[in-house]
C-alpha cells in the first residue's frame, strides 16, 4: 500500500468523486448562477438583463417573507434539536436490554420521505381535522386549538418542531458517534476523583463532543435551508405565500410562474445565505475556542 503515500495516486483516486461532484454540484451552481442575469421562461433563448432580477429580489415582500420564515424554522429547529438529540443519545448510550432496537426506532423518522412527513403531520396539526385541534376541542380546550398550520403566524414554527421530529434520529446518530469516541479512560479518572454525573456531563463530555455539535449546527443549518417537500405538503406555502420558505418560494416563481431566470436568482441568494450562516457559525466557534485557550 505504499503506492497510497504518492500524491499522484491520491489524486487519481479522487478523480472519480471530483467529477461526480462536479457533475451534481458545481455546474449546476453556474448554470443557476447564469440563468439569474436572464429572463427566461423555459422556452426560446434566454435573455441577459444583468442584475434586473436581483433587484426585484431586493423589492419582492414574499422573498423577504420567506426568507423570514426560513431563519424562524432554523431558530426553532436548533432551540429544539441540539439539546432533545444530545440527551437522547446519552440515554440510547446506555448499556440497557434492548438498546440497538432503540437506535434502530430512533433513527426510523430520518428515513421516511420528507412529503410522507409532511402528510403525517397535516392529520396532526391540520387546525380542522387535526389529531391536535380535535383533541383539544374534546376536552373543552377549544381557544387552545390554534392555527398551527395555512396561518399567518405559527405555520414557520410548527415547520421548525416538524423539521426537528424528522431529524431527531440522525442528529441524535452523530451524538452517539461522538459519545463511542470518549475514552472511557478518563471516565474512571474521574470517578478516582469523586466526580458525579453532572460533572462528568459538564467538564468531560460536552467539552469532548465539541466538534460534534458543531458538526449538527452546520448540519441542521443546511437542512434547514434546503427544506421543501415538508412544507410544500403542509401549507403548500400558503395562504398567499405567507408560509413560504425560500426554496418552496423558490420552486413556486421557477415552476409554477414559469419566471426561470427570477427563480435561480432565488436559488443563487439562497445558497448564499447557507454559505454566510455556515461562515459566521465556524467563525464565532473559532474565535470562542481562541479566547478559551487565552
Amino acid at each position: 500500500m505504499h503506492w497510497l503515500s504518492k500524491k499522484r495516486y491520491i489524486c487519481f483516486m479522487l478523480l472519480p468523486t471530483l467529477l461526480v461532484y462536479s457533475a451534481y454540484i458545481i455546474l449546476p451552481i453556474i448554470i443557476a448562477s447564469y440563468y439569474s442575469f436572464t429572463r427566461f421562461s423555459g422556452i426560446g433563448a434566454p435573455e441577459f438583463i444583468g442584475l434586473k432580477n436581483y433587484q426585484a429580489l431586493l423589492q419582492d415582500p414574499f422573498f423577504w417573507g420567506s426568507l423570514k420564515n426560513t431563519v424562524i424554522v432554523l431558530g426553532v429547529t436548533l432551540i429544539v434539536l441540539i439539546p432533545s438529540a444530545f440527551f437522547l443519545a446519552l440515554l440510547l448510550n446506555r448499556d440497557v436490554k434492548g438498546a440497538n432496537v432503540l437506535k434502530a426506532l430512533n433513527f426510523a423518522p430520518a428515513v421516511i420521505a420528507p412529503i410522507l412527513v409532511g402528510l403525517i403531520w397535516v392529520f396532526i396539526l391540520d387546525p380542522d381535522m387535526g389529531f391536535v385541534s380535535v383533541f383539544l376541542q374534546k376536552i373543552g380546550l377549544e381557544q387552545l386549538a390554534f392555527q398551527w398550520i395555512g396561518g399567518t403566524t405559527l405555520t414557520p414554527y410548527s415547520v421548525g418542531v416538524v423539521e426537528s421530529w424528522r431529524i431527531l434520529g440522525f442528529i441524535a446518530t452523530i451524538f452517539l458517534a461522538g459519545l463511542a469516541t470518549i475514552p472511557r479512560e478518563i471516565y474512571e479518572a474521574s470517578d478516582i476523583d469523586g466526580a458525579n454525573r453532572v460533572q462528568k456531563l459538564i467538564f468531560i463530555t460536552i467539552p469532548m463532543l465539541n466538534e460534534t455539535f458543531k458538526i449538527n449546527v452546520i448540519l441542521i443549518i443546511t437542512f434547514c435551508f434546503k427544506i421543501f417537500e415538508t412544507v410544500l405538503q403542509l401549507t403548500n406555502g400558503g395562504p398567499n405565500h405567507l408560509s413560504e420558505v425560500l426554496v418552496t418560494y423558490m420552486y413556486n416563481v421557477t415552476f409554477i410562474s414559469g419566471q426561470y431566470g427570477y427563480g435561480m436568482a432565488v436559488a443563487v441568494v439562497t445558497l448564499v445565505i447557507t454559505i454566510v450562516f455556515t461562515a459566521l457559525f465556524i467563525g464565532l466557534s473559532k474565535k470562542r475556542v481562541e479566547k478559551k485557550g487565552v
